[in-house]
């Protein structure tokens, strides 16, 4: 793809939460600036850990320029100590303080519908946002999620257990919303929908959506999406890739970079909801996934059902801990970690397979890189590397490395 291709959305207008929101650090700079810059990021990165230039394949520019996150995870707060109740994100250097941004040019139009709405229900109610010391108040996150290729999107409001909170209402203020963008309304077109309303319990001290409990005031806890061809349903705690156009492309970009598994083994590591294993398992004997959120193993077998796949096999909990348990060695690996990369541990676990090849799929270059070190420790060199830009007017960028055994 070239850069020219790329969509540019909103190349006019700033979000006006930008300078404190911290979440779109390119907010206002020409694409092409952006992309410039990004790839010389992922250059110098490779250099500093003396990673030859020649295997660096460049990057692929972004598809589109805004509107692409199908999830965000909002925090209830307050700017100013004791002051009106807002929605959004940390303000950038003031960890206690919250900045609205129902602006917001990264996520489709409904979740700014959906922000305004629900915050403006919450002030009229005069409901306090939970506070990170004192460990009292009611308010703590809001979570919207959606189906790109469906339409579908999965509200989720996450509370202390402090009574207080009309449910009934909250229902009925989001059932009553209409999502539909300016033109979909002048065209009487149906836009997106929401096909659940969640509230989700978290008395922990941590800063963190942790689902300690939670009940379905509305509809389902999930929704579905699509893939590639294949169908998936995304609970609402399970990890999924947040640029659905992007991910395919980098997902196609991974089936050719892997070695040819007719009829072979392959372990599917950080798998998620088992997006990567379902789709080498039309030509592999049988695909191995394993992933620490028990919400995206259990999302992973009923997707894999729901598109009648009979060679994948899914394991719950930590990689370095869980590899031992799959009863067949792997003839080819793919990993695609968190943001904090491999264990050295697991690094050494997969080396130690000695198979000829491995594919990691990277969502921060920094952590790539680190562990690239120890797989070259542990007897691999690194064949190729191709960044994607699949979050633009932000820092992150993803990766997909091809290692191969000296």
């Amino acid at each position: 793809m070239d850069i020219k291709d790329t969509r540019v959305l909103n190349k006019d207008l700033l979000c006006p939460a930008a300078e404190h929101c911290g979440g779109c650090i390119y907010q206002g700079v020409p694409y092409e600036e952006q992309y410039r810059q990004k790839d010389e990021a992922v250059r110098k990165l490779l250099g500093k850990h003396d990673i030859d230039e020649s295997v660096y394949l460049g990057m692929e520019p972004a598809i589109c320029t805004g509107e692409y996150r199908n999830k965000m995870e909002y925090t209830f707060g307050d700017l100013e100590k004791g002051g009106e109740l807002e929605l959004g994100m940390h303000f950038k250097g003031r960890f206690m303080s919250i900045i609205t941004t129902d602006e917001c040019q990264l996520v489709p139009h409904a979740f700014n519908v959906i922000l305004r709405s629900v915050l403006r229900f919450c002030r009229s109610e005069g409901y306090v946002p939970y506070h990170r010391k004192t460990h009292l108040g009611l308010l703590r996150n809001l979570v919207v999620r959606c189906g790109v290729r469906t339409g579908e999107v999965l509200v989720n409001i996450v509370t202390s257990s402090e009574p207080g909170f009309d449910e009934d209402r909250f229902r009925e203020l989001l059932l009553a919303l209409d999502l539909r963008t300016e033109s979909e309304k002048a065209e009487g077109q149906e836009g997106m929908k929401i096909v659940g309303i969640m509230r989700t319990f978290n008395d922990s001290v941590a800063d963190a959506v942790i689902d300690e409990s939670h009940k379905i005031l509305w509809g389902r806890d999930y929704y579905n999406e699509e893939i590639l061809g294949l169908k998936f349903k995304v609970k609402a705690f399970a990890f999924f890739q947040t640029n659905i156009d992007a991910v395919e492309r980098l997902y196609r970009y991974v089936l050719d970079v892997v070695p040819d598994v007719s009829g072979k083994t392959v372990y599917d590591l950080y798998c998620g909801t088992g997006t990567i294993s379902q789709l080498m398992a039309s030509a592999a004997k049988d695909v191995y996934g394993i992933d620490i959120v028990e919400d995206s193993i259990i999302a992973a077998r009923e997707n894999t059902e729901l598109n009648g796949i009979e060679n994948c096999h899914y394991i719950c909990g930590d990689v370095k801990e869980k590899l031992d348990e799959i009863p067949v060695k792997p003839d080819a690996i793919v990993v695609d970690p968190p943001r904090v990369g491999i264990h050295d541990k697991a690094v050494g676990m997969l080396s130690r397979y000695g198979i000829d090849e491995i594919v990691y799929v990277s969502c921060n270059p920094k952590t790539l890189c680190i562990n690239l070190d120890s797989f070259r420790v542990n007897g691999y060199e690194i064949v190729s590397i191709k960044a994607f830009d699949n979050f633009p007017l932000t820092k992150h960028t993803e990766c997909v490395c091809l290692l191969r055994k000296k």
